[in-house]
């Protein structure tokens, strides 16, 4: 999740639905959201009795997992995202592209109002994702808290990337940056945005994962399709302002990759079934 989360274009939640893990993310989220509102609040003892409620051997390996991710792997991913975009970018349009059938396969019965919700956010999706906007040139400190408000509630979504988002507000290189060159400062604004950013749609997705289950994941299903955009290899990759036809010679690559993006999908989808059986 977090190499995902590194990359524009792929979200750390396409990596949690597609290894099973996905609602219970957001159920561990949802309650820890609820212990930092409880505190805020001054109900400590219902603070308190929240955070036993999470599931910290669950959660804790996650997110150190994540942050390993972040640190030990930003500056390759740079340099790949620098140097091979187009290649890159093949390798998780296939894993995005597989993701959308593990999705599809998530929604209990497809009916014409969900098909509908998927392709009206599918068509959304497209065409948002196609905004860019200059990168910011030395943004102000109070300008990251705003960016992690932003950029973490789509880590939890699939198919939205809270790196694109990031891209999309001119802030992605200015925290890659941040990231490499160990801002201490800037990273800590950035973390605070994030908690209070995640606290606020935890909640929100939580419920509508709990109410409107097969809708929210039609839903999902749109919009890791319509993301497919930002992911088109052609003509540089992620980096690309426009969508293109590929040329003989630059086409077996980012093929290939596609393919082998999608086989990991297949790979985390079976592992992920097999552990689920597992434990239950």
């Amino acid at each position: 999740m977090g190499s995902a989360d590194v990359v524009p274009g792929v979200s750390g939640g396409t990596i949690a639905l597609i290894v099973g893990i996905y609602p219970r993310l957001i159920a561990n989220v949802r309650t820890g959201a609820g212990a930092l509102g409880s505190f805020v609040r001054g109900r400590f003892a219902d603070g308190v009795d929240r955070l036993r409620a999470i599931e910290w051997g669950f959660l804790l390996p996650l997110l150190a997992g994540m942050f390993a991710a972040l640190i030990t792997l930003a500056r390759l991913i740079e340099h790949l995202l620098e140097d091979y975009p187009v290649e890159l970018s093949g390798l998780f349009f296939g894993l995005v592209f597989a993701s959308i059938f593990v999705a599809w396969h998530m929604v209990g019965e497809w009916d014409p109002i969900r098909l509908a919700t998927a392709a009206a956010v599918a068509i959304a999706a497209f065409f948002l994702l196609g905004l860019r906007s200059g990168e910011a040139q030395d943004p102000a400190t109070w300008i990251f808290f705003v960016a992690g408000a932003i950029a973490i509630c789509a880590m939890i979504l699939p198919g939205v990337s809270g790196s694109f988002l990031l891209l999309i507000l001119g802030m992605y290189e200015a925290l890659l940056e941040a990231v490499n060159d160990l801002d201490l400062a800037v990273l800590a604004v950035f973390i605070v945005g994030a908690v209070v950013g995640l606290a606020l749609f935890s909640s929100a997705l939580h419920w509508a994962l709990e109410t409107h289950h097969d809708l929210v994941m039609a839903g999902i299903t749109g919009l890791l399709l319509g993301s497919l955009r930002v992911l088109w290899p052609w003509p540089n990759g992620i980096d690309g302002p426009e969508l293109a036809m590929p040329d003989a010679g630059d086409f077996a690559a980012p093929f290939l990759l596609s393919v082998v993006g999608a086989g990991l999908v297949i790979i985390m989808t079976r592992l992920g079934s097999r552990t689920r059986v597992e434990a239950g």
